[in-house]
């Protein structure tokens, strides 16, 4: 039989990776021999597996990592699901990209302020800019022990800015377009200066009218039609929360669920929570969703809880906290992501990939 296999030296030899890198997706369960000799633990492969050996060497060079490497390996047969790996971990690269960039030109600046200087500007529709914090505000926190959320953080790139806010329980991301004049550069704008811009955005401006952003290390301006405000951004790091879109919204969901917002909003205002948590001493009404047998989304109530299949698809959130997201979707039709009773549910405009907010899970 040993005649018909390939030693583990073959395969290192015909898919690139090496001897070492072969026992240890052995040991991971990646990657397991055809046959391991019982008196000398020798390991045979069959010809058959060249192939997925050669795809984990590609995808080890590129950094994926061990999980979705073994996610790759088991669906490597069915395209679309593998494109939505790589495409997922090619995002990751690329934001890690952007992070490079952004420290690389902070070091600039501090080797040399005078000649690298940390100005951007941005140039972006008041309309857009009003609408993006809308989208994001809701989720600003407001334990006084985490200053660092109670601000919302502006990533400026190369054509516009990214808008993220979260209290830990939810998260919320937005985008505006625009002209950006200057390096890449985050700042934590706090809370109350983000509430003053707000209002300035809201002044009667005209639909046409265009806010000017200046971002100068640690100083914030914001100008509409001849009006002006400036503070201080917060001198703190804001968490990493590209971590938490790229672990629970990796390539396609399980459910993905159009809704009709207003009469999802009555079925939220107008029922009793299924549950009842209790949450650092505070009462956490827990609001059930599910599906019917048509696949729409429903709210369960206490009694329809309790009658459910065990096994049927139910997803337990703070019913305030969806309220909330819902009113910042600001659409009358927004898209429920669900993919299971422990991973986070999204919130997503079905027309527009750069507004949406995901909702930590409750345990039911």
């Amino acid at each position: 039989m040993e005649s018909e296999l390939r030693s583990i030296g073959e395969l290192a030899r015909a898919s690139g990776l090496t001897i070492s890198a072969l026992r240890f997706y052995d040991r991971s369960g990646v990657l397991v021999p055809a046959l391991v000799d019982p008196v000398t633990g020798y390991r045979w492969y069959a010809d058959e597996q060249v192939a997925p050996a050669r795809l984990v060497a590609g995808l080890r060079r590129v950094g994926m990592p061990l999980a979705e490497i073994a996610a790759a390996v088991r669906h490597r047969a069915e395209p679309a699901v593998l494109g939505r790996l790589l495409d997922a971990h090619l995002r990751r690269l690329e934001d890690g990209l952007a992070d490079a960039r952004r420290e690389l030109s902070r070091v600039r600046a501090l080797i040399d302020p005078e000649e690298n200087s940390m100005t951007t500007r941005l140039t972006l529709s008041h309309v857009d800019l009003a609408a993006a914090i809308d989208a994001v505000r809701f989720a600003v926190g407001t334990d006084p022990d985490l200053p660092v959320l109670s601000a919302i953080l502006l990533e400026a790139g190369d054509d516009g800015v990214r808008l993220v806010a979260t209290d830990r329980h939810r998260l919320a991301v937005s985008r505006v377009s625009g002209r950006v004049d200057g390096p890449p550069v985050r700042t934590l704008v706090p809370v109350d200066l983000v509430d003053r811009v707000r209002a300035l955005l809201d002044a009667d401006a005209g639909s046409a009218a265009e806010a000017q952003l200046r971002l100068d290390g640690s100083a914030v301006t914001v100008a509409v039609a001849g009006r002006e405000i400036t503070g201080t951004a917060l001198p703190y790091d804001f968490p990493d929360y590209r971590r938490l879109l790229h672990g629970h919204v990796t390539g396609a969901p399980t459910y993905r669920i159009p809704v009709d917002v207003p009469a999802l909003r009555a079925a939220l205002s107008g029922a009793a929570p299924a549950l009842v948590r209790e949450h650092e001493g505070v009462a956490v009404p827990v609001t059930v969703l599910g599906l019917d047998g048509r696949g729409a989304l429903r709210v369960l109530d206490g009694d329809a809880l309790a009658d459910d299949d065990p096994g049927a698809v139910r997803v337990g959130v703070n019913g305030r906290y969806l309220l909330d997201a819902l009113d910042a979707g600001d659409r009358g039709q927004l898209v429920l992501e669900l993919d299971g009773p422990i991973a986070p549910l999204a919130v997503r405009r079905p027309d527009d990939a750069d507004v949406f907010s995901i909702l930590m899970p409750i345990r039911l």
